[in-house]
């Protein structure tokens, strides 16, 4: 069927040749007269096969067909020109990207911050938050009204008095920015007055109760995160990497029971206190058996679902296996099949907190708890297994994704971007950019402004290494990096613009560098470059073909048919009973012809584990008890090891018969893109000429 593109790339890499060429390199073969070196061929073998791979010659001419083959596919696809499409250019300039990246990075900068991540992670913060909101781009000027509005909570939040005029310069600011407009609605005027007054009554103690935590009714009262209204603020345990780094860095700087200082987000302004810090508690894994409850199921089910849980609870009590009480007791079908496991998980993000603090509440493994209701149903979880944080060794690849995509990495962009500076001589001319200025319009916030407006303009603005840059080159990023955002200052605008103008020039210089830099990389293009055409190209010839063809996959499904049958298959109801008591009923039940629903509603009346049903269709040698009474009808008691008995009712059987083509498309199609490629390959060989110098290949390590 499809292949998975990035997999197979990937996995062409092996076939890629991995180093120059060497000096004295004798010619291992030639295709059309194209020499190949023996160089190229022994060190993508070595990569291919490692220091295991045996020495025999076998090997070795096994692996040179493999290299041959791949040869020959590369050079079809550059013959049919697919390394000159649009699509493969802007598919190869993506894994560029992506190959590039780690070149393109201050690695001591993120080693750093990969390091204080994970000494951070052996701890969790217990914190609340208030929240005042201003834009991530908005002036100083433009925030004051935030800026100060936080500052009265800071000061009522921390048990302090704010003192009159505070409360003066913000009431002005806030009236200022409502009236101040050019017809100010009602609703800006009913705003404002709605800020002023919800401040003056947190200032006055209005509502609040000074023998409870000041700061979470500040927090109710006032934060401009309406989801943590209800709970003054409090966002629960969290640890590294959970939330943004400045305030990240506010948590784990602030000591229990203290507020902090103001921190800007990009959200806006914040404070938040801190009520405890504790070693991370590690990840737990569990096993459950839940039986279903639900808001509009009646009073009986209820009780039943009450009665079935506490006579699982009772049985685990006795000492039945907990991973068999799940398999044929939970209502959670997709975990109850594999014993009642869960996957691992830390305290702080388990979504169901009741759950969670059962789990965490087991002090050993093995322990399980008392039946507990959840929003969803009955539970009863086991303790398997707690695990602390992983080893910095075990973890780094992780933290490293996680710090690359965190606004953290900023700090290694910089420090990148100032080494670039040093090693290409970085020199600037900042005059020169002031006189764009003078070409920014309302247009440019409208995201409609044009180069051509800055065209008298082409003096040098700055030079990297021997490239120079100019006013023109910035006034096309300007153009091209434009949206439509709210008037803001100009000069503001232009120096934010021109930084990343600087910085994506610096990396964008960087990156045709790279080449020359580290061979490994440049390896590396050439490998996915050759990868991506062989995709492209396989694709055409047997994956894309393979699906399209159906005349082709009919025709040789029907030479083929016999490859592809149903094993014997035998149609079974299985009943399992309680006790030898509970099987003789159902015997007797299932020779007078009684059906599965008479039988489990008349021998469950008083438990509702006495007796259950499990239907299945087996493939012979799929299940051993089956095999042994393969015939149509009630085959003997099957006594288990927990003293159950199972009686198995054979309801048909069907003998080995060939799979019809939907039942089977998927196989067939397959062994129909096997087969065109087995075709595709001879075909090649065929037109082209090989030649191998056998003499040279004995001589390969």
């Amino acid at each position: 069927m499809y292949m998975n593109k990035f997999v197979f790339v990937a996995g062409y890499l092996l076939f890629a040749a991995t180093g120059f060429a060497q000096t004295n390199d004798p010619t291992l073969l030639t295709i059309d007269g194209k020499a190949i070196t023996k160089s190229e061929f022994e060190a993508v073998y070595k990569k291919n096969n490692g220091k295991d791979m045996s020495a025999e010659k076998k090997s070795v001419n096994d692996y040179l067909d493999l290299f041959v083959n791949f040869k020959l596919k590369v050079k079809e696809a550059e013959q049919m020109g697919l390394d000159t499409l649009p699509s493969f250019k802007q598919e190869l300039g993506g894994y560029k990207k992506q190959l590039a990246a780690p070149y393109l990075t201050d690695k001591d900068a993120t080693d750093k911050l990969i390091t204080e991540a994970y000494q951070r992670m052996q701890n969790e913060v217990k914190a609340s938050h208030i929240l005042v909101k201003c834009a991530e781009d908005a002036l100083p000027k433009d925030t004051l009204e935030a800026w100060h509005r936080i500052n009265i909570i800071l000061t009522v939040a921390s048990g302090k008095t704010a003192s009159a005029a505070q409360i003066s310069e913000y009431e002005s600011l806030v009236k200022k920015n409502a009236y101040g407009k050019a017809k100010p609605t009602k609703a800006d005027t009913t705003e404002a007055n709605q800020k002023i007054n919800s401040i003056k009554d947190l200032v006055a103690g209005k509502g609040v109760d000074k023998k409870k935590d000041l700061f979470s009714q500040a927090a109710s009262a006032t934060s401009d995160d309406v989801s943590l209204k209800d709970v003054g603020g409090s966002l629960g345990y969290f640890t590294a990497l959970e939330m943004v780094y400045p305030f990240e860095n506010a948590a784990y700087n602030t000591p229990v029971g203290e507020i902090s200082k103001i921190v800007r987000t990009r959200f806006g302004y914040h404070i938040l206190k801190v009520y405890d810090k504790r070693a991370n508690t590690g990840e737990i894994l569990t096993a459950h058996i839940m039986i279903k409850l639900n808001k509009d199921m009646k009073h009986d089910d209820s009780l039943k679902a009450k009665q079935k849980i506490d006579e699982v609870y009772t049985k685990l009590k006795a000492g039945d296996k907990f991973e068999d009480l799940a398999k044929n007791y939970s209502d959670d079908k997709q975990t109850g099949a594999n014993g009642g496991e869960l996957s691992w998980f830390y305290e702080r993000k388990f979504p169901i907190e009741e759950f969670s603090k059962q789990a965490f509440a087991l002090q050993k493994n093995g322990d399980f708890s008392k039946p507990f209701t959840t929003k969803f149903g009955w539970h009863i979880v086991l303790r398997k297994d707690r695990r602390t944080l992983p080893t910095f060794e075990a973890m780094k690849t992780e933290l490293k994704n996680k710090v690359a995509k965190d606004s953290r990495s900023y700090q290694s962009k910089e420090s990148f971007i100032a080494k670039l500076k040093k090693q290409y001589m970085f020199k600037e001319m900042p005059k020169e950019k002031e006189a764009l200025n003078k070409t920014i319009d309302s247009t440019y916030f409208q995201g409609t402004w044009k180069a051509e407006k800055a065209d008298k303009l082409n003096k040098e603005l700055f030079s990297i290494a021997d490239k120079k840059y100019t006013q023109k080159d910035f006034a096309k990023f300007l153009e091209s990096h434009q949206t439509r955002r709210a008037k803001s200052d100009v000069t503001m605008t232009i120096n934010s613009q021109y930084k990343n103008f600087v910085d994506e020039s610096l990396i964008a210089y960087e990156e045709t560098q790279l080449d020359k830099k580290y061979p490994e990389y440049h390896n590396l293009m050439q490998e996915y470059r050759d990868g991506i055409l062989l995709f492209d190209l396989t694709d055409k010839k047997v994956w894309s073909k393979a699906v399209k063809d159906s005349a082709g996959l009919e025709k040789f499904y029907e030479a083929n048919k016999n490859n592809y049958l149903w094993d014997e298959r035998a149609d079974v109801s299985t009943y399992k009973c309680a006790n030898d008591k509970i099987a003789k009923e159902v015997r007797k039940m299932l020779e007078a012809k009684k059906t599965e629903k008479e039988i489990t509603e008349k021998l469950n009346k008083k438990s509702a584990l006495d007796v259950s049903v499990e239907n299945v269709t087996y493939l012979k040698g799929e299940n051993k008890d089956v095999d042994a009474n393969w015939k149509q009808g009630i085959a003997p008691d099957v006594k288990q090891a927990d003293g159950k008995i199972n009686i198995m009712l054979v309801n048909k059987l069907t003998p080995k018969t060939p799979k019809k083509l939907a039942e089977c498309r998927g196989m067939v199609t397959s062994d129909y893109q096997n087969y065109l490629e087995k075709d595709w390959i001879a075909n090649l060989r065929t037109n082209h000429k090989i030649d191998i110098n056998k003499d040279v290949l004995s001589t390969v390590k």
